[in-house]
């Protein structure tokens, strides 16, 4: 029997994350059979047969495929709904995708159509009404009409979660406003998306929790650290960051490290295990 692999990689560029929200969509995951990519659903059952040369996941009921040397979108049926005609493809989020055509990013709504002229060196996801793009080696924000409403001036930038976003001022990492308002200074090593009310945030080799006001809830501790969801977190202690770093963790199968569940207080509810 041919193996299927799933592929359960992940983008971890900051300039690319994506934050759509997927809502309750038909649950359709990418696999590579023979060459080529298709579609299976939670019971391994293929769905769309594998026809193209790569392919991503659904985001706002389209995913981006490639064919040849161009990438276009699927619908859940697997027609395509979006002829490929681009360099590179993002997820839609918020009715918009970033598109590569050229040497420039811009956006596409969902007929295909560009409503944001290709002119960003990068470009991230929509998220809260506003979008990552990178000029000139700075990061900024526009809207969704393509207005730049944060100037691009930041080393480093994520997008917005629960009305802030990371930004990067030489080797160090904050949290602006939607005005562009720096509310956090920029004073961590590293640091994650607000989620819950919480954002994790790395001082020198640890990491630990914030608030919105940027006074740390729960101190640096953890070797590796998730974000909050449903009134969790997974935390890792031990040699955890090389396997993330090489998209290991979670995604083929292999766990370095102990991990272990918190609550927002920082109270392990499961004591971290191999």
């Amino acid at each position: 029997m041919k193996k299927i692999v799933i592929i359960w990689s992940f983008i971890c560029l900051v300039l690319l994350v994506c934050s759509c929200k997927k809502g309750k969509e038909v649950a359709l995951f990418p696999v590579k059979k023979n060459g080529k990519w298709g579609y299976i659903d939670r019971s391994g059952k293929i769905i769309i047969p594998p026809q193209f040369d790569y392919a991503w996941f659904f985001s706002e009921g389209l995913a981006p495929v490639k064919i040849g040397r161009k990438w276009g979108y699927i619908d859940k049926s697997g027609k395509i709904v979006i002829e490929p005609r681009f360099y590179r493809s993002g997820d839609f989020c918020e009715g918009l995708a970033p598109v590569k055509i050229g040497e420039k990013w811009g956006y596409i709504d969902k007929s295909g159509k560009i409503v944001i002229e290709p002119r960003f060196y990068l470009s991230g996801d929509f998220s809260e009404g506003l979008a990552l793009v990178k000029i000139d080696l700075r990061n900024g924000y526009i809207d969704k009409s393509g207005k730049i409403v944060i100037e691009p001036r930041f080393d480093r930038a994520g997008n917005f979660s629960e009305g802030l976003a990371v930004v990067g001022i030489g080797e160090k990492r904050g949290y602006i406003d939607k005005s562009g308002k720096i509310v956090i200074e920029p004073r961590f090593d590293r640091a994650g998306n607000f989620s819950e009310g919480l954002a994790r945030v790395m001082i020198g080799e640890k990491w630990g929790y914030i608030d919105k006001s940027g006074k740390i809830v729960i101190e640096p501790r953890f070797d590796w650290a998730e974000s909050f969801s449903e009134g969790l977190a997974g935390v890792c202690i031990g040699n955890c960051l090389p396997a993330i770093e090489r998209g290991y963790m979670k995604f083929r199968g292999v766990y370095l490290g102990y991990w272990g569940y918190i609550d927002k207080s920082g109270k392990y509810i499961w004591e971290p295990t191999e």
